[in-house]
């Protein structure tokens, strides 16, 4: 394996609690037993003492993580370019990582999992994981999260080995999305610095033609960059293929254990099944979706029409801040209650497997803070033309809404850290009966990681980790900065400087403030990339209807020439959208050439092995 061995570190262990003293013999003697159960396994294995519990650091070499592999038949990609499941024995056909180790951090977790749980169900114990490579975190640590002079550069190859694929894919969409609003920012600010007096009304309908094309290109370029990202990172599907085959097996599988055994699809009473389970699952997506609309017309609504009234009516700028904190802390219960019961709502609906449940949460909860993001804002454009409100209004937004997060993103975490921290040294000191003398300390690196708390989403976490609440966010300023570029061009601006600073905060997140996420296997942005399309369309409607707000300042709405060029720009922006979406190639030359290779090898090895394999019946027949 690229003529060298991989050096095993420690990145994952058991967590055992201590028992008290008349039972202290008992538990060493099962410590030591599990101990001893792990290295029979092939794992390398470290005893560390806690405060309050005893930690088992394990590290697995090469071959270790090859055997279980092979046992979990895990598919990896080969040097021809097809997913074959892995062989220990045939390990040099198979694709390395980027930094030359055979298996992914993904495939490692899987890996450990089974070899730990395989003992711990033999053996009926109870045991917790965690994990965690201090080596790598510091060096993350130094080259990414503390490197502020680089602004949005960031080595993604090095967290996607750490993290895995979704965090990575995650923190490179960031990456460039921010770099990418260079131009729009830089142009917003020139049309803020320069007057152009009664050119104005033409240089606003360019700079919204202009941000329209920089949406659609840019999200077509991501698409590219997302192909080479898997490309580079030996993952071998596109997330369409993933999630078709994901969910034609999990449909088949539940018609095969709730039926007969021997599943026909091509048997009448089979597809009427299969059909049935089809459309009853989208009666009860439509249901529920049914549902939440409801709910947010009928309580949301007249919540944010009230702020916003009170906000227009309110003249101290100190009392509209203070009104503003106090709507957004507000606004967080209930949009908690509104997520908790979109995860009642999905448990009830015929989801097959976890992407579409996902999926189904990110559209249900993204509508509830659209609401809420976005109302107060329409508002004040639409219903009053006050575009002096509006800027406020959007500035407030993304300064106190952004401040507000990044508190609690990163305070929650560390406060419940130090009460865990302090509960467990209080209970220790506690036990030894002193409340003075030698100060006890957390002294190892293990018991600190698993003190952090875990990497969860605020809404779902039984669906989704962290990150959902990190493309929320992203999504949400998207839309803000779209919809109302024409009313404040200089928005641009403020995003670049919320999300260099996002970059450098989701890092120490991760790596300081919270425990190393279980890796997950999602290949792209997933749903979230139909809500950033959703909001492009959006995008041209709103803004369209404020350049005719700027244009018609009287509000009498007659149909002149100006306001008939902004409708039909309106449907050319749509035309631009629709078309230019196929004007870039998703996928790079060399990644499609590749595929294609591959594809000649593939066809070509089973050729001839068809061809031999005829040749020696043939044979045997003479």
């Amino acid at each position: 394996m690229n003529g060298r061995e991989e050096e095993p570190v420690f990145e994952v262990a058991i967590v055992v609690p201590k028992k008290r003293e008349k039972e202290g013999d008992e538990n060493r003697d099962c410590v030591e037993f599990l101990v001893q159960e792990l290295k029979t396994a092939g794992l390398i294995v470290e005893r560390v003492c806690g405060i309050s519990d005893e930690f088992i650091k394990l590290a697995a070499p090469p071959e270790t993580l090859g055997r279980a592999a092979t046992e979990l038949q895990i598919k990896k990609l080969t040097y021809i370019g097809m997913e074959l499941q892995f062989e220990w024995d045939q390990v040099t056909a198979f694709v390395t990582q980027p930094d030359g180790s055979l298996f992914s951090w993904f495939e490692r977790f899987r890996c450990f999992h089974h070899l730990i749980y395989r003992i711990v169900n033999r053996t009926e114990a109870d045991l917790t994981l965690k994990f965690d490579d201090e080596k790598k975190r510091k060096q993350l640590l130094k080259n990414w999260a503390l490197n502020w002079l680089d602004f949005t550069s960031q080595p993604v190859d090095e967290i996607y080995l750490y993290y895995g694929t979704k965090i990575a894919t995650y923190f490179s969409f960031l990456g460039m999305y921010t770099r990418w609003l260079f131009f729009p920012a830089a142009l917003g600010l020139a049309l803020q610095l320069i007057d152009f007096g009664s050119m104005q009304l033409l240089v606003l309908p360019a700079f919204f033609i202009f941000i329209i094309s920089w949406a659609v290109f840019f999200f077509q370029f991501w698409k590219r960059k997302n192909s080479a990202l898997l490309a580079r990172w030996g993952i071998n599907y596109s997330l369409s293929e993933y999630k078709a085959l994901d969910t034609e097996m999990n449909s088949l599988n539940r018609v095969h254990a709730d039926h007969e055994k021997n599943f026909d699809a091509n048997k009448p009473i089979e597809k009427k099944i299969l059909q049935r389970d089809e459309w009853l699952g989208l009666l009860l997506r439509i249901r529920n979706n049914t549902v939440v609309a409801l709910a947010i017309i009928c309580l949301q609504l007249p919540f944010e029409l009230a702020y916003a009234h009170l906000y227009e009516i309110t003249e101290s700028y100190t009392l509209k801040f203070l009104l503003t904190a106090v709507y957004l802390l507000a606004i967080q219960y209930y949009t908690q209650i509104g997520g908790k019961m979109s995860v009642i709502l999905i448990n009830y609906e015929n989801n097959q497997g976890e992407e579409s449940s996902s999926a189904s949460l990110v559209y249900k909860v993204f509508g509830l803070y659209f609401m809420q993001s976005y109302i107060g804002l329409f508002y004040h454009a639409l219903l009053h033309r006050n575009l002096t409100t509006l800027r406020e209004v959007l500035i407030q937004r993304l300064i106190v809404s952004q401040v507000l997060e990044n508190l609690m993103e990163n305070a929650y975490p560390y406060l419940k850290y130090s009460y865990k921290k302090y509960k467990a040294v209080h209970k220790k000191m506690h036990e030894q009966g002193s409340s003075g003398g030698k100060r006890i300390r957390l002294t190892t690196r293990v018991e600190k990681e698993y003190l952090k708390p875990s990497y969860t989403a605020c809404i779902g976490k039984e669906l989704e980790d962290g990150l959902f609440d990190d493309y929320l966010e992203l999504a949400l300023q998207f839309g803000m900065i779209m919809m109302f570029a024409s009313a404040f061009p200089l928005v641009f601006c403020f995003a670049i400087l919320n999300n260099i600073t996002e970059i450098r905060t989701d890092a120490l997140k991760l790596l300081v403030m919270l425990r190393r996420p279980v890796p997950r296997a999602s290949a792209t942005i997933g749903a979230w990339l139909n809500i950033f399309q959703f909001l492009i369309v959006t995008a041209i409607c709103t803004n369209c209807i404020l350049l005719v707000c700027l244009y018609d300042q009287e509000g009498k709405w007659r149909i002149e020439p100006g306001l008939a060029a902004i409708l039909i720009m309106e449907h050319v922006l749509l035309l631009i959208k629709f078309g230019f979406s196929n004007f870039v190639p998703e996928e790079p030359a060399w990644v499609k050439a590749n595929r294609v290779r591959n594809v000649v090898q593939v066809r070509d090895m089973y050729s001839k092995q068809l061809l031999r394999s005829i040749s020696n019946l043939e044979k045997k027949r003479d």
